[in-house]
Formats: structure tokens, C-alpha cells, sequence
């Protein structure tokens, strides 16, 4: 029995250790990873949780490499990213900076920014949705969902995209194989998460989004109105 507990102690330090590489010292690979785990349908995903975001203020935590800035300020939303890693910062900044005229390269210095979701440095209020596409466990933080709280507008929204389940031939083997349905796979992971975000004082729906390439998890957390 010890010989079987053992491995699975050192599986969350071992992830934990890898993420931490892809987001820092190799944040060059990060898109390569990503097209490659999700069969290149990475970047779709991501834009898919576009129209769950409300209003003209939106806060991407954990903004990556930048697709999503992007999308967000060709449509004219005054979007802002913050992210951990400098070197997810300096990637971040260099795709952006590729729509924008040399003129206007200070954009990606005042709307791109380095910090945690935890210790969020903006005032309260100040957004009117927030938004987190495939984070860490960081996510679920009390401290992230207690900031991420004070930060919207009251009816503002948390919009996290946490996991997909790609449509291939490989996880429908799984599935069988395993003897699940995709539904009880996303009601393991509702259970999961509407626990943490329920508690945080958020009002919550978690969605089922049925793309061509799979099903995205969405969450949509609202804080009260006044």
C-alpha cells in the first residue's frame, strides 16, 4: 500500500514544477504545448468565452501569450492583463504589439502588468467582468476569489474557462474503456468547482458549451448586485 500512495503524493508538486517551467523559463513553448494537447484547437477555445464577457472594463488574470488581448482590443474592449510570469508578460506584449502601429507600442505597457491573482493591484469596483481561460489551481485561491470579488462592479462577472473535453477517437475510447459519459465526467468537475465559487459569495452557473471540437466547462460567477 505504500508503494501506491507514494507516486500519487508526488503528482500535484510534479505538475505544479512542470506548469511553472511552461509559464516561465519555457513560456516560448507555451502555444506549441498547448496546440498539442488540445489537437490545435487551444486558441479556439480560448476566444469562445467572448460572449460571456459583459461590459466595456475587462480583466484577463493569467493572460498567457496574448490571444485573448488580442481579440478583445480589435473589438474595441478596453481589456487590461495581468499575469505571474515576466516572461509570459514579455511574450504577451510582442504578439500585441504586432496589430499595433509603432506609435502606439505604449498600449501593451499600461494594459499589460505583472502580479498575482491573489493581490490583485487594482481599486475596487473597477471591472465589469474578469476573466481566466484554462488557469492553475490558483483560480480557486479563496485569496484570488476574494480579490477578483472586489475588483467587480457589483452584477459584475468571473468568467473562467477551466477544462475542455475535446471530441477525438481517443477520448471516446477512454470513455468506454472507463465505462463513463462526457455528463458524468462534467458533473464531477461542476461539483468540483461550484462549491468554491458558491462560498466565495458569488452567484453561480457552470455551462456546458458544445463546440465542434469538444465541450468547454464555463463558469459564470456574478457577484450580487446592491
Amino acid at each position: 500500500m505504500t508503494f501506491c500512495v507514494k507516486p500519487l503524493f508526488f503528482v500535484k508538486p510534479l505538475l505544479r514544477f512542470f506548469f511553472r517551467l511552461l509559464y516561465h523559463q519555457f513560456a516560448w513553448t507555451y502555444d506549441l504545448v498547448a496546440a498539442l494537447v488540445s489537437f490545435n484547437r487551444w486558441k479556439d477555445w480560448v476566444l469562445n468565452v467572448i460572449p460571456f464577457l459583459e461590459g466595456s472594463r475587462v480583466l484577463e488574470i493569467g493572460h498567457g501569450p496574448g490571444h485573448l488581448q488580442r481579440a478583445l482590443r480589435r473589438q474595441g474592449t478596453l481589456a487590461v492583463g495581468i499575469d505571474a510570469s515576466p516572461q509570459m508578460g514579455r511574450l504577451a506584449k510582442r504578439n500585441l504589439q504586432r496589430d499595433l502601429q509603432p506609435q502606439n507600442t505604449a498600449y501593451t505597457q499600461i494594459n499589460l502588468t505583472q502580479g498575482l491573482a491573489q493581490a490583485l493591484p487594482f481599486r475596487a469596483e473597477c471591472f465589469d467582468t474578469i476573466v481566466a481561460t484554462f488557469p492553475t489551481e490558483y483560480f480557486m485561491d479563496p485569496r484570488t476569489l476574494a480579490d477578483v470579488k472586489r475588483c467587480l462592479v457589483p452584477g459584475g462577472r468571473f468568467v473562467v474557462l477551466p477544462v475542455a473535453l475535446p471530441k477525438n477517437r481517443l477520448l471516446d475510447w477512454l470513455f468506454k474503456a472507463t465505462q463513463q459519459r462526457p455528463a458524468e465526467a462534467l458533473d464531477v468537475i461542476r461539483t468540483r468547482l461550484e462549491g468554491s465559487f458558491t462560498s466565495a459569495g458569488f452567484q453561480t452557473e457552470i455551462q456546458a458549451l458544445v463546440v465542434p471540437s469538444g465541450i468547454l466547462v464555463v463558469v459564470i460567477a456574478v457577484k450580487p448586485a446592491l
